[in-house]
């Protein structure tokens, strides 16, 4: 394919934007080459600036559960945008869609509305800490929460592809009261918890890791997770920006049958427009301003148009009651075949998922963690990366992210798609 236009436009971009992108993994920099710039999107396709048609597996890095420019989000969005873009003062609309993801999610009684999952994890962290009254906190190594710099402790995704998990900027007094513990190892957060008597307030994880490949929990890790904390008067902080209302209408605490005590959303509860969310028990919520003692606040937090975009988006899921099993089903589909077309041609490989997230690792140790992760063939996965592109199928650029079924990819795309891979395959 030709990408002369998107390669112009980087260019352009690069002048005046750092790095020429707005968030660092779509620089390419893990793959080598130059960005796509998107012109438009419909159903399971991107549309390049170049004319070039892509089937899409990141789906804007997962709210595009249903597919690109859905109509009933769209005719919401374009519905509410006649009325005013945004007021800075309560609408009906903001309760609405908070009584229907508290009817969807198992265990959690009020929500508050920010305006990204980076500011649903660190709000989340605070009222942690204002509830338990204690500062150190657990999170797992190659799990990503966000950029606020209590996450950015071997943060996992576009920081592991540059190869800097603790950025610059970051001060060692944060850090110091950031433990950092190892994915589905629940001796070494024992031992951290151990280590540091009553001195954390929460433990924050992915429930399936999404940000070094699709991870998923093993040996019933987070049920003993919630039983540490339990034992400890720890919160336990599931992070469901990725994994809530795509893996599960209840996403992974209804998945796993693990409740979590503060949950933070982001992706599908925004329909594709800026949206995060953080959501818990009555007692902890309440001690949120203006009820309690805990400071959160945004100007654009609960604007109409996001909330729209998001109310559409989830009538759409809690209506459809076969959309998690159709979604499942192809990714399942999708994942047979490319392990087929993979051992056939003798590339070493291992392949994850959990629902309609997936990720295929160069490498034949089962991944289980970062470490494990970090293993994979990175040269192998960027001649995968470009072949796919070249053949028309766009995967996330960078070896350490998952790929996100939508429900609009046809079968025909599947199959599209491991040929693709079995072309591919052929140069590894």
């Amino acid at each position: 394919m030709i990408y002369k236009r998107s390669s112009a436009l980087f260019a352009e971009a690069e002048k005046v934007i750092p790095g020429g992108v707005n968030s660092p993994v779509r620089a390419f920099g893990g793959v080598g080459g130059t960005p796509i710039f998107v012109k438009e999107a419909q159903g399971a396709y991107l549309y390049d600036e170049d004319g070039n048609r892509l089937i899409d597996y990141i789906n804007s890095w997962g709210p595009m559960i249903l597919g690109h420019a859905y109509q009933p989000v769209v005719d919401a969005v374009v519905e509410k945008a006649k009325k005013g873009t945004s007021f800075g003062m309560p609408t009906e609309i903001e309760t609405d869609i908070a009584e229907l993801a508290v009817s969807m999610v198992p265990n959690i009684d009020k929500i508050r509305f920010v305006n990204s999952g980076t500011e649903a994890c660190m709000s989340a962290v605070r009222l942690a800490r204002g509830y338990t009254g204690k500062d150190k906190i657990i999170k797992f190594a190659g799990c990503y929460h966000g950029h606020s710099d209590s996450f950015l402790i071997q943060a996992g995704s576009g920081a592991s592809t540059f190869g800097t998990p603790n950025s610059p900027g970051v001060t060692k007094g944060t850090a110091k009261d950031t433990l950092l513990a190892k994915y589905n190892d629940i001796e070494n957060a024992q031992a951290l918890v151990d280590a540091n008597k009553d001195e954390i307030s929460c433990v924050i994880i992915e429930p399936v890791a999404g940000n070094m490949g699709c991870v998923p929990p093993k040996n019933d890790f987070l049920k003993k997770l919630r039983t540490l904390c339990d034992a400890n008067n720890i919160l336990l902080i599931f992070d469901e920006v990725m994994t809530g209302f795509r893996l599960a209408k209840g996403g992974a605490q209804e998945l796993y049958n693990v409740n979590a005590d503060i949950v933070c959303f982001g992706k599908v509860i925004g329909g594709g427009l800026p949206v995060g969310a953080f959501a818990a028990r009555e007692e902890i919520m309440n001690f949120l301003a203006p009820l309690g003692p805990v400071y959160q606040a945004g100007t654009l937090s609960g604007n109409p148009l996001a909330m729209a975009a998001g109310l559409a988006m989830l009538r759409e899921l809690n209506d459809d009651a076969e959309v998690f099993s159709r979604l499942e089903e192809k990714t399942k589909y999708l994942h047979a075949g490319i392990a087929k077309v993979l051992t056939e041609n003798n590339v070493i490989h291992t392949i994850n998922r959990v629902g309609s997230m997936i990720s295929v690792h160069f490498d034949e140790t089962e991944v289980v963690d970062f470490e494990t992760a970090a293993k994979g063939n990175n040269e192998s996965f960027k001649k995968f990366f470009h072949g796919l592109l070249n053949a028309g199928v766009y995967i996330a650029p960078s070896a350490f992210e998952t790929w996100f079924i939508t429900d609009a990819l046809s079968y025909e795309d599947l199959d599209f798609t491991i040929e693709a891979v079995k072309q591919v395959s052929k140069t590894l």
